[in-house]
């Protein structure tokens, strides 16, 4: 079974039941409606992960553990993957542990999340970093679709902060208001160069991080399945979730959509992006 920073980890802190975090890949790709290749982004992140130094940003998050679990399985209907990924991330949290999402397409979220709200027995507050809203009520049919993630979600009483964000129909304008979604759209972001963003006050102190990898500029981040013109930084994307999460504790997260197509730099960037989100995870639990 691969390892993500197999390369790095002693024996110690690969141990399941001692590691902080929990590594759980999800190969899915049911719902994606334009490129495709999601199913190989889980292996394709934790084979780059191999070539990640332990350190990061000054600290070494692996030194907390990192455990690897098996692939989800994604046969069969939408909602029983779900439950499958629910379930491993809710045993995560009750066991002291932040889940870490690997994907494949972003309507696994919805399973993530789910999982992580029932062991904590209470909604959470998403951070989601986006090149799209994904707040329709069903994209071609499907409700459990990549464009329809955070709308199942907001409407389960989860709060969402979203960031990056350029493509969006009038229905999911609309979805924004009605559920009191804080967003701060990617022309303002880039256009004024800003790196950090208040969340509300009354946002929930448990944040779960979303990260969907279109959410960056395809100058930066071409291996995806839908890529959108004037997206975020590398770095800016980051300082965002970081500063988002000042105050407040990360229980889970993930990284989805990327689509590998065989250049390994944008296979490496999902990794490391990975691990600096661990990183700022861990140091939210202080």
């Amino acid at each position: 079974m691969s390892v993500f920073l197999d390369s790095e980890l002693t024996e110690a802190e690969r141990k399941a039941e001692d590691a902080l975090f929990t590594i759980i890949p999800v190969p899915l790709e049911r719902t994606v409606s334009y490129g495709s290749g999601t199913l190989k982004g889980p292996q394709a992140i934790i084979e780059a992960s191999n070539e990640l130094e332990r350190g990061c940003n000054g600290v070494e998050p692996c030194a907390s553990g990192i455990a690897t679990q098996s692939p989800v399985d994604c046969d069969g209907p939408l909602p029983e993957v779900m439950e499958r990924l629910a379930q491993r991330t809710e045993d995560a949290v009750k066991t002291g542990k932040i889940p870490v999402t690997l994907g494949g397409e972003h309507s696994l979220s919805y399973g993530a999340v789910s999982g992580v709200a029932r062991a904590l027995g209470k909604p959470v507050g998403i951070v989601q970093i986006d090149a799209h809203a994904d707040l329709r009520i069903a994209y071609q049919g499907e409700k459990h679709s990549h464009a329809s993630v955070m709308n199942l979600l907001v409407e389960e009483g989860n709060s969402l902060a979203q960031f990056g964000v350029r493509a969006l129909c009038q229905q999911e304008m609309d979805s924004r208001k009605d559920n009191r979604v804080f967003f701060v759209d990617a022309e303002e972001l880039v256009t004024k160069g800003l790196h950090t963003v208040d969340l509300p006050e009354d946002f929930p102190e448990h944040i779960y991080i979303s990260f969907d990898v279109d959410g960056l500029d395809p100058s930066q981040m071409p291996a995806t399945g839908t890529p959108v013109p004037g997206g975020l930084g590398y770095y800016q994307s980051l300082h965002l979730v970081e500063h988002a999460l000042k105050g407040r504790k990360c229980v889970g997260l993930d990284v989805v959509e990327l689509a590998p197509d065989g250049n390994a730099a944008w296979d490496f960037t999902a990794a490391q992006i990975t691990y600096r989100l661990m990183t700022a995870a861990m140091i939210s639990q202080d």
